[in-house]
């Protein structure tokens, strides 16, 4: 299953293209478009949200295996950097910078744009995704797209079969109730073959669970490989018991307050003692107060952009984890709200 990403800016066009590669199904902070023909299946996310909030921003990404990023003829502005920069401190590996309203511009701009494009993602983790060319009224590149897309699938797609046969680790987006079924979640296989009739927990809240089924792509299936997006009835739990961000595993940590070796972007705003950034992992997020930052070793009362640190942090929220999880620190009242990134203290 193919799991896109489409970002940018307000006015970038994302949402004209993310309704070209499928039909609107779900919408609220990010809308979803799904695509099924023969064999392949696609969901493709708008994180709608953004750039008034960074959390749709972040879930899209999350959700997703492949982004589009699309940057319109006048080139990228704040929020088209915010996007560059969460993808970089996220080390999103696989997506397509997509040059919007093409036929609006000239071809010699657009080969300006790109070579400009080009030098600002090659420090970053996009400096290898190629670029796309789309037209906004005939839609010229669209076939380019898609067939750029599935090239990138097929990279996923063994990158996920390495992890079938790893403990179960599934991300939660969405929990609802269904009549004569009960609990019902959505969500993505991280990691592992989660089976039917299989006992996992629901993190951070503890709760005990059966998977009492299991659907892929509207189907009823057995099990479900890694990368999978799908949906579980579950036994011995309620909607309400279940969060977007929840983990289904074997075993997750959970805490409140952490402790995290980080570093800072090289546009990031000083981080100070008492500041309270929102912490990301997976689709879980919590503010959470600094209470003491190390460097190399030492106490200091702030932290700069380009430096490493320990960030002492209590939060009030609990977030469920395991040690190699990716922490995406976000200061919400910063021009520049991507941050830093970390991981937990061993």
């Amino acid at each position: 299953m193919t799991k896109i990403a489409i970002i940018g800016s307000e006015g970038s066009g994302r949402t004209s293209l993310a309704a070209k590669l499928g039909k609107k199904s779900t919408a609220a902070d990010i809308t979803m478009y799904d695509y099924a023909k023969n064999d392949v299946v696609m969901t493709t996310i708008d994180a709608n949200g953004y750039p008034k909030s960074v959390k749709p921003l972040v879930t899209a990404l999350q959700l997703s295996d492949i982004a589009l990023l699309c940057i319109p003829p006048q080139g990228p502005d704040a929020f088209a950097g915010e996007c560059i920069m969460a993808l970089d401190l996220m080390q999103y590996k696989h997506g397509i910078v997509v040059l919007t309203k093409a036929d609006t511009s000239y071809p010699y701009a657009q080969e300006e744009l790109q070579k400009n494009l080009q030098k600002i993602l090659s420090p970053t983790t996009l400096a290898n995704w190629e670029f796309v060319n789309l037209s906004t009224e005939s839609f010229e590149g669209l076939d380019e797209i898609k067939e750029k897309i599935f090239e990138l699938d097929e990279q996923v797609n063994s990158e996920y079969e390495k992890l079938n046969d790893n403990p179960v680790r599934i991300t939660v987006d969405q929990s609802f109730n269904v009549t004569g079924i009960g609990c019902v979640v959505l969500g993505i296989v991280e990691q592992g073959t989660v089976n039917a009739k299989e006992k996992l927990t629901a993190y951070p809240a503890d709760k005990p669970l059966e998977v009492r089924s299991i659907q892929m792509h509207d189907e009823d299936v057995k099990n479900a490989p890694a990368g999978a997006r799908v949906g579980l009835a579950l036994k011995g739990v309620q909607s309400k018991d279940i969060e977007r961000g929840f983990i289904i595993s074997e075993k997750e940590e959970v805490a409140e307050s952490l402790v995290l070796e980080c570093t800072l972007s090289s546009f990031a705003s000083p981080l100070k003692i008492s500041d309270v950034p929102h912490i990301f992992t997976g689709l879980q997020s919590s503010p959470m107060r600094i209470e003491k930052i190390e460097i190399d070793g030492k106490e200091a009362e702030q932290v700069n952009a380009s430096q490493q640190c320990t960030l002492h942090l209590n939060g009030s929220r609990e977030i469920a984890y395991r040690q190699q999880d990716r922490f995406i620190i976000t200061n919400l009242d910063a021009k520049q709200r991507f941050t830093g990134y970390g991981f937990v203290k061993e």
